[in-house]
């Protein structure tokens, strides 16, 4: 969470009504924006203002194995019901980041990457590294198997739970 605390400078120290008026908000949430905060919190002789804004998760990327195709729309009396249930693939295992960060796919800018689509991986094999407050953090596969997609694109960043890889474990 991102907050400033602004202290009045010598400027400001002047006496200030108990009021403030929609330009100055508008002004305050444009600067939250500006700077990407998600919290702002200001406190002048009694008159407190705090605002917050959501940010939206990070997109997901999803393999070109995924089924796609149109979503019914469920809000029409006549959409069509949807189909049998497909079962998940037993097999394919996914790889999630423990954390919040930047995802790198090889060990430095010009390395080769730890792992490709159609690597066999072993239990315990560094499949990429997060950075996290500057933090190297390598991830490590929790099974035996082969990659079968990579979710992540190198250097951007990752959240929490967000799949990294697809690996088909073998039987």
């Amino acid at each position: 969470m991102n907050t400033i605390n602004k202290a009045p400078d010598a400027a400001e120290k002047e006496p200030m009504n108990a009021h403030i008026d929609y330009d100055e908000i508008k002004r305050l949430i444009a600067l939250l924006e500006e700077k990407n905060l998600t919290d702002f919190e200001l406190e002048v002789e009694g008159l407190k203002i705090k605002i917050s804004r959501n940010v939206p998760a990070a997109p997901i990327f999803h393999s070109a194995s995924a089924a796609s195709g149109p979503v019914p729309n469920a809000g029409h009396p006549h959409a069509a019901a949807p189909g049998p249930a497909v079962e998940p693939d037993k097999n394919a295992h996914a790889i999630l980041s423990p954390m919040v960060g930047t995802f790198y796919r090889a060990p430095a800018p010009n390395a080769d990457p730890f792992v490709e689509i159609g690597d066999v991986v072993k239990k315990g094999q560094t499949l990429c590294i997060i950075e996290a407050m500057k933090l190297m953090n390598e991830i490590e596969s929790d099974v035996d198997g082969v990659v079968e997609a990579i979710h992540m694109e190198n250097a951007k960043p990752v959240e929490y739970g967000q799949k990294l890889f697809t690996v088909r474990t073998t039987a």
